[in-house]
């Protein structure tokens, strides 16, 4: 599992959000010395602050850590992969306050250093190319073929390619960047920050045009009668003709959201064939929004803007919760955020942000000085208290 995964999943627990599941796999986890240092680093940044001024025995704490470690290891081999949940979330608390004092305190830190990553195209062979931002370049495949032309921020394939068959590459945007991406048939495709996309280096006569995305995506999709467009968003397909809509489908997430700005869409499970008469069908200002869980398919009516305006950079929420909002900016500026305030959680705020304009620390000064949310920057994470 990446380490992003593995963040998210102590994220969770830090928050009291982890689903009996997530505690299953989260203990598993721990069991692997690299889980462990992550765990670590987490926290010391989350119960620094909470526990500094309290009395604790540390002896105590590290003898009971240890022990419940080897019984964990133990019920591990004996049961492998079967349910522990029952004493998960003690075994945690355990090694939470144990890391803690054993390797005592915390290092606070005024500034906050974003990590760097690239954004990287994988061709169809596996080799991976990284994306500059700065450059301009010709994409060539192995072979040594032209594919397309990356200029900047933006990468547009080559429609008259001399290809014949179905050949995918895989381009990945990280956290806090965003791509343009124009596909071999003219379409337009806006990556949002955490977004995977796999397509085919040229839509093939006679096969209808399909990707593949993880993340959040909007399209401009170039009319074609004869050659339907379909997103394949983990469960969800999303099938159109001709159209301009927006989907959002994290993995993390509990629902995949589908924002129609023009035309039509049809949205269905990917283990049900398309039928135009039983699916669920968008038009223009719906939101469709498909639950992972019960696989069912909502739709109402929204500001499409508030869903949209990401592509030029302007992030609007509207009675959104701060959970909600942390999830966000993790995404958009590539930070971690841990929030100790339980209360404040679910409470809905209002706000618009220009992501390339205002940094990170900004945007925390505006809800300290607004909402009264006090933060502080502990092991380069942002810790509301």
């Amino acid at each position: 599992m990446r380490t992003r995964n593995i963040e998210k999943l102590i994220i969770k627990y830090l928050n009291s959000n982890a689903s009996k599941d997530e505690l299953d796999a989260l203990t598993l986890l721990l069991a692997h010395e690299k889980n462990k240092k992550v765990f670590k680093s987490y926290i010391r940044t989350n119960y620094g602050i909470e526990y500094t001024m309290k009395k604790f025995n540390t002896e105590e704490s590290k003898k009971k850590l240890l022990e419940m470690i080897h019984k964990e290891q133990k019920v591990i081999r004996m049961r492998r992969f079967q349910k522990i949940t029952t004493y998960a979330a003690v075994f945690l608390v355990f090694l939470a306050t144990g890391y803690f004092y054993w390797y005592g305190g915390f290092d606070k830190k005024e500034q906050l250093t974003i990590p760097e990553e690239n954004i990287t195209l994988t061709l169809s062979d596996g080799q991976v190319k990284i994306i500059n931002a700065a450059e301009e370049k010709e994409v060539k495949d192995s072979k040594g073929q032209v594919l397309g032309h990356q200029k900047g921020k933006t990468l547009a394939y080559a429609k008259n390619s001399e290809i014949k068959e179905l050949v995918y590459n895989k381009l990945t945007v990280p956290y806090g960047k965003r791509f343009q991406l124009t596909l071999s048939d003219g379409s337009q495709v806006y990556l949002n920050a955490g977004t995977s996309i796999q397509y085919p280096v040229k839509f093939i006569e006679g096969k209808d045009r399909q990707v593949i995305i993880t993340g959040e995506a909007y399209f401009e999709v170039a009319k074609d009668q004869k050659h339907p467009f379909i997103v394949h968003a983990q469960d969800l397909n999303v099938r159109v003709l001709g159209t301009e809509f927006n989907v959002a489908a994290y993995p993390e997430d509990t629902h995949t959201n589908v924002v129609l700005v023009e035309g039509s869409v049809g949205m269905h499970d990917k283990n049900k064939e398309f039928r135009k008469h039983t699916t669920t069908v968008l038009n223009p200002g719906l939101m469709g929004v498909f639950r992972k869980g019960t696989k069912q398919i909502s739709t109402q009516e929204v500001n499409t803007t508030i869903y949209t305006s990401w592509i030029k950079g302007n992030v609007v929420f509207r009675n959104a919760s701060f959970a909600n909002i942390a999830t966000k900016l993790e995404r958009l500026y590539n930070v971690t955020i841990i929030n100790n305030n339980k209360k404040i959680a679910l409470e809905s705020f209002n706000a618009s942000i220009n992501v390339d304009k205002e940094p990170i620390e900004k945007v925390l000064e505006y809800f300290n000085k607004v909402y009264k949310i006090d933060y502080q920057i502990v092991n380069n994470k942002i810790v509301i208290q």
